[in-house]
């Protein structure tokens, strides 16, 4: 089962649920921001796709810009890294998707068809 990380008030989330619905994709609903996932999920995602860590940042996110992110990610292990998204569900890119294998960060049609269909 898909477990996917949303921001109702996001645009793009919205997007994604339409296309997942749509689809017949089942998953579950989790608020990113009230139940952002745990650090060792987060670790394990990272690991487990294969995006570069930067991408599960939210980096046109207010938190990000005010955090100074942009200058610090690239100096942090990936633990560290995991240990900041976890603090803060707005510092996550999103939607964020998983079924404990594969990961999707952000919305892509065409992502979303290679990976959930």
């Amino acid at each position: 089962m898909l477990t996917f990380y949303w921001y109702p008030k996001c645009g793009t989330c919205r997007n994604a649920k339409k296309w997942l619905d749509e689809n017949n994709v089942e998953y579950e609903a989790v608020h990113i921001v009230d139940n952002p996932p745990s650090k060792d999920k987060l670790l394990h995602m990272m690991e487990a796709s294969d995006l570069p860590p930067k991408r599960f940042f939210n980096s046109s996110g207010k938190k990000y810009r005010e955090l100074g992110l942009k200058d610090k990610v690239g100096d942090m292990s990936l633990e560290e890294q995991a240990e900041v998204l976890a603090s803060d569900g707005m510092l996550i890119k999103r939607p964020l998707a998983t079924d404990g294998k594969d990961v999707t960060a952000g919305f892509k049609e065409d992502e979303y068809k290679n990976k959930w269909l």
